[in-house]
Parts: structure tokens; C-alpha cells; sequence
């Protein structure tokens, strides 16, 4: 699935009037909860980096491959500011950061999406499993798994989901979750584990370095929406 640059961009604000209703008035332990996702991090660091996000793309100081030394930058320089703070700040770049996608593309829509869920898994709260946004990066990372295998010379992987597949249906791996599951595992939001749980056929171990899209797979099962 493809979104236009429309559809993007009210999909992100959807995403973000989410992130705020879901951490707007929380207490102050929910906030320091941390982000089993992002083990690094605590709820109020991991919304700073995604409010650091806007404010960066809009100053044009986007970094190329959003290392770890540029997400970490929006967490530090914002250690003072509490949730109220934080949102304020969001809230102010929505408008300038509407228009910014517009003209430049949609880039800040996955990191939105994908970390709304783990505020999610960090603080109990399930939802927003099926968003077209969801839907489309499902389809982005399946794809980045599938160039991952080809690159280390493996044969193509099928991922099976309740009513979503990705990958011949001869492979000789099959991987077989919910929908969302899947989803999550193919942004490096399952364990090994998971995968191996999940393996309906053939043998996950030589892929399980492909599904690491975005970093290492988490050394704990995540379930968003539970903690």
C-alpha cells in the first residue's frame, strides 16, 4: 500500500493528535516509564526525540541516516522541559511542519508512527494497529527484509499474516503472526524469539539479522499495548 503526499501528511497529524491525547496529563512515574522498545529511553525522552524530529526537519537539521548521536541531541537539549513542555513545542511545528512535507516529502511520518507505538507498549494503552500508515510501512520494511535476505545470498522469505502476505508462497521459510505483529517485526519491534515462535516453516535463524531494519531485535518479546 502507497499513501500520496496528502494522504501522508493528514496521516501524520492523525498520529500526532494520538501521541498527544495518549501523554497529555499523565503522571509524572508514567512519564519516566521506560520504552521497552527503546530500552534507552523514558517515555518523556522518547516523545522529546519525536517532538526533536519536527523541530529539526523544519531548522534543516535533518540528519541523513538519523544516527544515534542526532535522535540522542533531541533528548538532551530538551532534559529540562516536561510533558506539558514538550507537547507545546509539537503543537507549535504542526502547521510549519504540514506545509514542510508538502513541498518536501513525508519523511516524518514513519519515525511518528512507529514510535506512537512504543509510547504505546510503554505505557499499556493499545490502538492504532491498522492505520494506513501502519499498513503502508508494513509493506515498506516487509520489503527492506525481503533485500536483506537477497543481499546475504538467502533464499526469499514468506511473511503470512490473518489478511496480509509478503514473499512467494513456496518459500521455504514462512513466518506466520497477526497482521500487526508482523508489522512490528519488520521494524525491529519483535524479538528473535518471537520470530522463531512464529516460524511456521523451515528454519528463521538465518534471517533474523535481516529483520533488524532499525537496529538490533529487542532482547525481550515486546506486545504493544502491554507492559
Amino acid at each position: 500500500m502507497q499513501l500520496t503526499d496528502a494522504e501522508a501528511i493528514e496521516e501524520w497529524t492523525r498520529a500526532q493528535a494520538r501521541v498527544v491525547e495518549l501523554v497529555e496529563g499523565i503522571p509524572t512515574a508514567d512519564a519516566a516509564r521506560p520504552v521497552p522498545a527503546c530500552p534507552a529511553w523514558s517515555v518523556r525522552d522518547l516523545l522529546a526525540h519525536v517532538v526533536g524530529v519536527s523541530t529539526d526537519v523544519l531548522a534543516d537539521r535533518e540528519d541523513d541516516d538519523h544516527n544515534p548521536a542526532w535522535t540522542q541531541r533531541h533528548v538532551d537539549t530538551r532534559a529540562g522541559r516536561d510533558v506539558p513542555l514538550l507537547v507545546a513545542e509539537w503543537r507549535a511545528n504542526t502547521a510549519p511542519l504540514r506545509a514542510w512535507m508538502a513541498e518536501h516529502g513525508v519523511r516524518p511520518l514513519a519515525d511518528v508512527t512507529i514510535h506512537e507505538q512504543d509510547l504505546r507498549g510503554a505505557l499499556g494503552v493499545p490502538g492504532a494497529h491498522d492505520t494506513p500508515a501502519m499498513v503502508a510501512l508494513r509493506d515498506r520494511f516487509a520489503d527492506r527484509v525481503a533485500e536483506a535476505a537477497a543481499e546475504a545470498g538467502l533464499p526469499p522469505l514468506r511473511l503470512e499474516g490473518s489478511s496480509w502476505q509478503h514473499g512467494p508462497a513456496d518459500a521455504a521459510v514462512v513466518v506466520r503472526a497477526g497482521d500487526f505483529d508482523l508489522a512490528r517485526a519488520v521494524q525491529a519491534r519483535r524479538s528473535a524469539d518471537q520470530l522463531r515462535s512464529w516460524t511456521a516453516r523451515g528454519d528463521v535463524e538465518p534471517y533474523l539479522d535481516c529483520f533488524a531494519t532499525l537496529g538490533p531485535l529487542p532482547e525481550r518479546d515486546l506486545t504493544d499495548g502491554a507492559t
